[in-house]
């Protein structure tokens, strides 16, 4: 069964039942509401705040620097129904967005320096990739596929290994395969579990090669540190898919490819192979069936 962390919403006027279900329906919410035409008391708003990710009020309600300090980190939005917002104590709201003051360990992450990069498929693309990354001081590169490439190799002193060999030893992982019947969920729960708990895993190939409810639960239950996704199934993932409430999984919508020079590249050779094809001619970049 899918998971889907639900987002607690703190109303602070009754609103009619079908309204309710609707609300709770479209943002996967959890609504606590003031069931009473009277304005909320504040002790109460204060005890309905506390841990709450929404906050709906009125004009009647004071939203001060004591009301936030109770809702605490968790309050992200609050939208009031009203066109007025006197009763907003501005400064305190625009002081808890954005960042604060810099601390030692603030947004630290894993760096390439003295590591282990694992690519999935060293094929041009792969070795695009492992030529990226070797001025990084990349310690040792490995790589797993239909077979060892070891001309292609050599240039990054690459060493072939099994898959599970290479998720257990790399502390990142760039999956840059194509998709077939063997790659279609290469990536699940048997290849996450090898991992190291501070390792990184990045597909860029196609989304099937990925276990997508695999990867939520190793993402989730810490059994890997994070995740970076080019590609994904479907494109584009719904926007209340599991994957997109984690703050360790950063997803892009398939950009890879995403500079006027290649996708020039990309249309001319597309449109030189189809002109080869009409003279009976080798096509450029034929795929062979």
């Amino acid at each position: 069964m899918r998971r889907v962390r639900l987002m607690k919403v703190f109303v602070t006027r009754r609103i009619p039942p079908e309204g309710s279900a609707t609300l709770a329906r479209a943002a996967d919410c959890e609504v606590e509401q003031w069931d009473s035409d009277e304005p909320i008391p504040s002790e109460d708003l204060e005890r309905g705040v506390a841990g709450a990710h929404g906050l709906l009020c009125l004009l009647s309600d004071r939203i001060d620097k004591k009301l936030l300090d109770t809702a605490g980190a968790n309050l992200k939005v609050i939208s009031t129904m009203s066109v007025g917002v006197d009763h907003l104590a501005l400064d305190e709201i625009k002081k808890r967005g954005g960042w604060t003051s810099w601390k030692p360990l603030w947004m630290c992450g894993y760096g390439l320096t003295e590591s282990t990069v694992g690519i999935v498929g060293l094929g041009r693309i792969g070795q695009a990739i492992a030529r990226r990354l070797k001025p990084f001081g990349v310690r040792r590169f490995l790589y797993t596929g239909s077979q060892p490439r070891p001309q292609e190799a050599a240039e990054f002193q690459a060493e072939f290994v099994p898959v599970l060999q290479l998720a257990a030893e790399s502390d990142f992982i760039i999956v840059a395969c194509s998709l077939t019947p063997a790659t279609r969920g290469l990536c699940s729960k048997d290849f996450y579990q090898r991992m190291k708990k501070t390792a990184v895993f990045i597909n860029i190939s196609r989304g099937e090669v990925v276990n997508q409810d695999d990867l939520y639960q190793a993402l989730t239950s810490g059994q890997i540190a994070a995740a970076g996704l080019d590609v994904t199934t479907p494109e584009p993932l719904p926007t209340n898919h599991p994957l997109l409430t984690l703050k360790n999984c950063v997803i892009l919508p398939h950009i890879g490819s995403a500079t006027y020079r290649t996708r020039n590249t990309m249309s001319v050779l597309a449109a030189n192979n189809l002109l080869a094809g009409l003279r009976g001619e080798p096509m450029p970049s034929e795929l062979k069936l």
